[in-house]
């Protein structure tokens, strides 16, 4: 479907109001504060800025954006929902320098505005749970990609040991999940393994050594790349790991083209938001405007302040 920038909710503020309500609400208001559902009213003095509403049984005011990832920003809502329909179907991701000049704020901002949509991507819920389960596949696969902090050139005997590495974990013809990754060791990635890939799946790697023994249930195929891309398993099913080398050429080519430059701390949320996309693509079903209210429900319950964003963090431990 394609962008209508002039529509109402990225032109009028009440209108973006009201749709971002009737996605986090709705059965009603729901006070950020006690939670209890449809026991508030909207205020409406001279004084009082539109949406904001007082919860009967708390005595507490309230918005659509407390609690969210927009709580506190001074940034129009119409912004905020144009900025997430953008970023969310845009295939390779878009620069902050771009949504800068679409929304007319500072680069800094927009920045800002980026990672805060990403924050919302990051899996909660039932969509943070094992990936797989019985008769299903999942794909696991590392890559590497740009340099990590302090070392700005490869050591003398090769290797990845100053790339950033990354792994990635897809259900065949499912979700995908993605990490940043300390180190591609064993000690690294077994972890992440074990959370994320449901007991009865069948995991299927390349040939590195660092799967085996990795699937719980003991259902491993590998594929030698030195030999074959695929091949046919006992049971009649496809070995590969094609599916991870098509999301990371979409990864690179947007982490490359469009974004250039990224800093270690911030990577897993550039990795949430190419998840996110890959998840919710139109081979599955879903518009670029299904794709942005999925983004949107995902505000809920997730904060990012400005000083937490420039922190180093350890956001593969968050999501394990």
């Amino acid at each position: 479907m394609t962008l209508n920038l002039k529509a109402k909710i990225y032109t009028d503020e009440t209108a973006a109001r009201e749709h971002l309500e009737s996605l986090q609400w709705p059965d009603g208001p729901v006070c950020p504060h006690c939670g209890v559902i449809n026991e508030a009213t909207e205020l409406s003095g001279d004084s009082t800025r539109p949406g904001v509403y007082k919860c009967r049984p708390c005595q507490k005011p309230f918005s659509v954006t407390v609690g969210t990832v927009f709580e506190r920003s001074h940034v129009p809502l119409t912004k905020w929902l144009l900025a997430t329909e953008l970023l969310t179907s845009s295939k390779k991701g878009i620069s902050s320098h771009q949504l800068s000049r679409m929304l007319g704020v500072t680069y800094k901002t927009a920045w800002f505005m980026g990672h805060r949509i990403r924050e919302a991507m990051k899996p909660a819920g039932s969509d943070a749970g094992p990936l797989g389960g019985e008769g299903k596949i999942v794909e696991a696969d590392e890559t590497y990609i740009g340099k990590k902090d302090g070392k700005r050139k490869a050591p003398k005997a090769g290797g990845f040991a100053h790339k950033r590495g990354v792994l990635s974990l897809v259900e065949r013809g499912g979700k995908i999940r993605s990490f940043k990754l300390g180190s591609a060791s064993r000690d690294d990635i077994g972890p992440l393994v074990h959370k994320h890939v449901h007991t009865r799946s069948t995991l299927h790697t390349d040939g590195s050594n660092i799967y085996k023994g990795l699937a719980a249930t003991g259902a491993h195929e590998a594929v030698d790349h030195n030999k074959a891309y695929v091949r046919e398993a006992s049971d009649g099913s496809k070995v590969h790991t094609n599916t991870l080398e098509g999301f990371f050429s979409v990864f690179k080519r947007g982490m490359v083209g469009t974004y250039q430059h990224c800093g270690e701390q911030h990577l897993q949320r550039y990795l949430a938001e190419f998840d996110f996309r890959q998840n919710y693509r139109a081979k599955l079903g879903y518009t670029d405007n299904m794709r942005a209210v999925k983004a949107l429900e995902g505000i809920k319950g997730k904060r990012l302040t400005y000083r937490r964003t420039n922190e180093a963090s350890n956001d593969q431990t968050a999501n394990a």
